[in-house]
């Protein structure tokens, strides 16, 4: 089973007061997490190739749909800790909504980097996998070990910044 890369970026995050592109997308993706609906964690997400922006999301409620900020949240109510019971949840993750938003407007994922502002869960980590994007870059961790382990078995590295 291969091993899943973490590569720290050793690029200046400015070059010439300019942030280098990693940064950029990043930051882009911490604007769209505002868009959030989540009541307990608020994560953005966008997919890039060859330094264009394919398309964002964030995690929420379907379209239409009420939001979480609205309805309440049946996760907090039951008390489910983070990561666990991914089905007891109104909501999509960033990653799940931002490749959904590219498969809605027919935009292919192959080859392109997935910028987050959290490592994906196993669930997305799957359909990261199968979407074919072979780069992730994250700012913050997050406890999924089997996650890490597949998205390394499948040769995607993770970069967090």
């Amino acid at each position: 089973m291969a091993e899943q890369k973490k590569i720290a970026v050793e690029t200046p995050e400015k070059i010439n007061g300019r942030p280098d592109w990693d940064n950029y997308f990043l930051d882009i993706a911490e604007l769209v997490s505002r868009r959030s609906t989540c009541r307990r964690r608020a994560v953005g997400a966008g997919l890039v190739r060859d330094r264009r922006i394919l398309a964002t999301g964030y995690n929420g409620a379907p379209s239409g749909l009420d939001h979480c900020l609205d309805k309440g949240c049946l996760r907090e109510q039951l008390q489910v800790p983070s990561g666990e019971r991914h089905e007891l949840c109104r909501g999509l993750h960033a990653e799940q909504n931002v490749i959904i938003q590219a498969a809605l407007h027919g935009v292919s994922t192959k080859g392109s980097t997935l910028y987050c502002t959290n490592h994906p869960c196993v669930i997305c980590a799957k359909m990261i996998i199968n979407a074919g994007i072979v780069r992730i870059v994250i700012r913050d961790g997050y406890c999924d070990k089997l996650a890490a382990e597949m998205l390394g078995e499948a040769g995607i590295s993770v970069i967090q910044i």
